[in-house]
């Protein structure tokens, strides 16, 4: 039987993903399970990390993201061949907040991809795993979801959605071996930021990110904010009273 660990990336394209799985493949070899939307860039992703680790099992699934059914089959071909040790739920995009405000179209794909989907893949693997009564699940959610803000709202309320579910994941699995992380990155200098750069926005590396949340998974740490500093600030934004908050351009 393979004894390598068996780490599941969904959303693999993603830039703090292929860097959690770098970080993770420098220390031991991993029986790796790479799933994205194009297969292409997944071969690609899958290329780099077998030059970084060449005594790595490295498979690469393309799927549909939006389809129940796709995610069902998905998984349960995964699950069948052996229990996962960690999955990680990294795939999302970040919207323009004004074109989801004037096309509808373009407010559903915003919630369902960064909301919906990374829900029905963790509820996929959460079945095998509560069979198992072992592994754990990490979901990529942001700082954007611990309030609603006028700038970004509509991607916010799909993050928001996120951090409720992995509450009540957590909760589920309290007191079994099933281990629930929630991730909740602060802007990251990632593809998907690349306008929020160029405006000159402060972001954090995607270097330092991955860190964060690999040490945080090897902890079990239920919630990891990334960098750990977003924590103080989003505390001080959830709690602010609305005559002040109202008043801030943020």
């Amino acid at each position: 039987m393979n004894n390598k660990q068996r780490i599941v990336i969904v959303g693999a394209t993603s830039a703090i993903a292929e860097h959690c799985v770098r970080l993770w493949a420098q220390d031991q070899p991993l029986d790796l399970t790479l799933i994205g939307r194009d297969a292409g860039r997944i071969k690609r992703v899958a290329a780099d990390i077998g030059a970084r680790s060449p005594e790595s099992d490295i498979h690469v699934i393309q799927t549909d993201f939006l389809d129940t059914a796709a995610i069902q089959t998905t998984v349960d071909e995964i699950a069948k061949q052996q229990a996962v040790d960690v999955v990680l739920i990294a795939h999302g995009s970040l919207p323009e907040q004004d074109a989801c405000q004037n096309d509808l179209q373009a407010c559903r794909e915003a919630l369902e991809i960064n909301g919906i989907s990374p829900l029905l893949f963790t509820e996929a693997f959460a079945k095998h795993m509560a069979k198992a009564d072992s592994g754990t699940l990490v979901l990529v959610g942001s700082v954007a979801g611990d309030r609603g803000r006028k700038s970004n709202y509509v991607y916010g309320s799909a993050k928001g959605l996120v951090t409720r579910y992995a509450q009540g994941l957590q909760h589920r699995f309290a007191g079994t071996g099933v281990k629930v992380v929630l991730v909740k990155p602060g802007p990251t200098d990632t593809p998907m930021t690349a306008h929020l750069k160029a405006q000159g926005a402060k972001l954090a590396s995607v270097e330092a990110i991955a860190k964060n949340i690999v040490d945080g998974v090897k902890r079990g740490q239920p919630v990891v904010y990334a960098p750990p500093k977003w924590r103080l600030i989003m505390l001080i934004i959830q709690h602010l009273p609305n005559f002040i908050f109202h008043k801030l351009n943020i």
